[in-house]
């Protein structure tokens, strides 16, 4: 029997009162669409006092290194900083559908994930939600659908047709309203939610920042 990963504690235990302020498993660095140099996100979750971190950027990882580089400097000084879980946000086919796959907690530089972190969305049959899937799987990594209701198609159909391909989770709890201060949106986060526990799937949160306050979109 395979040893559980990881992460899977941490997200059992996560509910949508622990973000903004406690963990956020979604958020961008200027190495994709977002407004922070990787090392002021960084600064600006510990100052938070975030327990838990991953940075999703699309399709690159270029932000990881040097944060992690920060966090092991700041721990030989005795600080107290976050724990960074691995993250990058993947484009992928699923149902026809264009979606977002977020791959956390998985070895940084698998062979498996390259062809995903080259800065663009990837074309032909590596854009199938199911070979997306298998990389995050080979590299030791946990499948997530983020956003499930920002889709053309609904997120009970979405998060159905992920389930059968073998995702391990979803973004729960989302603030589709993008509010200035994080708040996940009642009714479809408590919906989507109460689907991905009977389909037995973690759950998930964050803010999907893009700007300059991480407690914010």
């Amino acid at each position: 029997m395979s040893t559980p990963h990881p992460l899977r504690a941490v997200l059992e235990q996560s509910g949508p009162e622990r973000c903004p302020d406690h963990i956020n498993f979604h958020c961008h660095t200027i190495c994709s669409d977002g407004s922070l140099e990787p090392l002021d996100l960084i600064r600006q979750a510990s100052d938070l006092g975030l327990s838990h971190l991953a940075v999703t950027d699309h399709h690159s990882t270029r932000a990881i290194g040097p944060i992690q580089h920060w966090l092991a400097e700041q721990r030989q000084q005795g600080v107290s900083v976050p724990t960074l879980w691995t993250g990058v946000e993947i484009s992928a086919l699923l149902k026809g559908c264009l979606v977002h796959v977020l791959a956390l907690g998985f070895e940084l530089d698998h062979p498996a994930l390259r062809i995903y972190c080259r800065g663009d969305a990837v074309v032909g049959e590596p854009l199938r939600a199911q070979s997306v899937v298998q990389a995050i799987h080979n590299a030791g990594g946990l499948a997530v659908l983020a956003h499930p209701a920002r889709y053309r198609l609904g997120p009970v159909e979405l998060i159905n047709a992920a389930a059968d391909l073998g995702f391990d989770g979803g973004e729960a709890w989302y603030d589709y309203d993008m509010n200035s201060t994080w708040s996940p949106s009642p009714m479809v986060c408590d919906a989507i939610a109460a689907q991905l526990e009977n389909l037995g799937l973690l759950r998930t949160s964050g803010t999907d920042s893009h700007g300059i306050d991480l407690r914010g979109r």
